[in-house]
């Protein structure tokens, strides 16, 4: 398993295409968070703190991990090397797990440079140093557990064809579904009676309280909860093909 996992990173970094779409994670995130051409600015917020950051990286991660994900399992059916990999001597879920965690480590690995933020954020405050690191970790956490999710869905539908722009429109519209569609199903008057239950589904509602600093168990729980059902969901799928 190891060694698909190191795989996996070397397949990544041996073409300019995986610099390059962290690169863009990273230059989109600079224009938005640090430039005028944007109402995310932290400049122009008015406080010395992250929150333009982590509410803005959601919204890049539901292109950026989608991206670096659909070649995960379409590239080994069109190569023809799946089968290869379903006779090593690991089991299917080891497969799916070292292929995800393969994922889930460039997600964080992106995410480390903007710590340079922080610093930033820390000196251009009013009073220097006024900054609430403890919500800042809790936040990044939050942050960590939101991508293994969307890395999990992501790895899922790139099992789902052979086709890398289907695998990473479907992940698109799958993460898209979780991160928003629970909140907006909550606001239909025939569901109002159910309206927290449903908030409580997706994503966006745990991700929230995390992103102020606020960590708990239920919602730590819930993102370890559904990246597992994805992965075993990946699991069974690849099994089928086996067969």
């Amino acid at each position: 398993m190891i060694a698909l996992f190191k795989k996996e990173i070397s397949v990544f970094f041996s073409t300019l295409i995986g610099y390059l779409i962290i690169a863009l994670f990273l230059l989109v995130n600079g224009i938005i968070l640090w430039t005028s051409m944007s109402s995310f600015n932290i400049l122009d917020y008015g406080y010395a703190n992250m929150d333009m950051f982590f509410k803005v990286s959601p919204l890049l991660f539901l292109l950026f991990i989608p991206a670096i994900s659909m070649r995960v399992f379409t590239e080994e059916y069109n190569v023809g090397t799946i089968e290869t990999l379903i006779t090593k001597p690991i089991s299917i879920f080891q497969l799916v797990f070292a292929k995800f965690l393969a994922v889930f480590c460039l997600v964080c690995l992106s995410i480390l440079p903007t710590i340079i933020y922080v610093i930033s954020v820390y000196y251009l405050g009013e009073t220097m140093g006024n900054l609430d690191f403890a919500s800042i970790i809790g936040s990044y956490i939050g942050l960590c557990l939101l991508s293994s999710v969307f890395a999990s869905i992501s790895v899922y539908c790139s099992a789902l064809s052979s086709n890398q722009i289907i695998s990473f429109l479907v992940a698109i519209l799958l993460c898209a579904l979780f991160y928003f569609g629970f909140d907006l199903l909550s606001e239909l008057s025939i569901l109002q009676k159910f309206d927290s239950l449903i908030q409580k589904i997706g994503i966006s509602y745990h991700y929230q309280d995390l992103s102020k600093g606020l960590l708990s168990f239920s919602d730590v729980f819930y993102f370890i909860s559904v990246s597992f059902l994805f992965l075993k969901l990946n699991e069974q799928l690849i099994s089928i093909r086996k067969s």
